[in-house]
């Protein structure tokens, strides 16, 4: 076992172990229904739950661990799983640990996904989540941030840029979390974990479907002025890691303050599946630092 820990050069400490056993690849056009019957057996908590149609709705939490006077500042939520699955239960306990440990209302968005539903669908479920969050008595509609991990990043991202060019009430905060934000990354770090080049085209192909990609990949904008301030986080062992840290650049170079926060030697989703981790619970932490700054907690 030692030797096989020494193997993996670049590994964080705290995830050599999760190394050992996590999948390089998570979904492919074949394992996709699987995917999709274990997602759909996650139970999650026991929130309020709002549906604004079928397959479109939100699961709200509200803080518990601290009395907030209405009203106060709130997280739109948005689950990964590249595109083609996932859903919103899967982080009602990171959502949870966001309303207690911050005091604020979070909404987590069940959008729907591709290739059923390729662009601009799930963007419209997650800007329709958007403007019921921002509209509600209990919310300092000054004070809402949009989030998500992957490609709930990439659709923050993209929610970000649809408000702006709609000159709507644009989120006050970005925090993208390992965002799947350009379909053009075909490869990346030696040994990376959970996602791969080939699950990456499988899932940018099945959302874009017939979309112009100029259009509806964030990394493709050419524009990023007058976007939110945005956190982004990364680990060096992410196929992600390289888009990223172009992407923060960018938004810097556009006048957009962007703190970018790399974790040495993490993989894709390392804090979902090595949660109890040192480096995943300071990951955490810094998430709390950035929302506490941009919501003026």
């Amino acid at each position: 076992m030692i030797e096989r820990l020494r193997a993996l050069p670049g590994f964080h400490p705290d995830l050599r172990a999760v190394a050992l056993v996590a999948p390089t690849r998570t979904v492919s056009p074949r394992s996709l229904p699987v995917m999709r019957t274990l997602t759909r057996a996650i139970r999650g908590t026991d929130p309020d739950v709002y549906v604004f149609e079928p397959g479109v709705g939100v699961r709200y939490f509200r803080p518990r661990s601290t009395h907030v006077e209405p009203p106060g500042p709130a997280l739109l939520w948005i689950h990964g799983g590249g595109y083609v699955f996932g859903r919103a239960a899967q982080d009602d306990a990171l959502c949870r640990r966001f309303a207690d440990t911050l005091g604020i209302t979070v909404a987590s968005v069940e959008y729907r996904p591709a290739p059923e539903h390729p662009y601009p669908a799930p963007l419209d479920d997650c800007r329709r989540a958007y403007d019921w969050l921002h509209h509600r008595p209990e919310i300092d509609s000054t004070r809402v941030a949009i989030g998500g991990a992957s490609a709930g990043a990439g659709l923050a991202a993209a929610l970000a840029f649809r408000t702006r060019d709609i000159g709507d009430a644009s989120p006050v905060f970005q925090l993208l979390v390992y965002p799947m934000l350009d379909d053009r990354t075909a490869d990346g770090p030696a040994h990376t974990r959970m996602w791969d080049a080939r699950s990456n085209r499988f899932g940018w192909s099945s959302y874009l479907g017939t979309a112009d990609p100029e259009i509806a990949v964030p990394a493709r904008r050419t524009d990023l002025s007058g976007l939110p301030p945005a956190w982004i986080g990364v680990g060096t062992r992410d196929l992600f890691f390289e888009e990223n840290r172009v992407y923060a650049e960018r938004l810097r170079n556009a006048g957009v303050d962007c703190e970018f926060h790399i974790v040495d030697g993490a993989f894709h989703g390392f804090d979902s599946v090595a949660s109890r981790s040192s480096v995943a619970r300071g990951f955490f932490a810094e998430q709390c630092a950035a929302l506490r700054a941009a919501l003026s907690i």
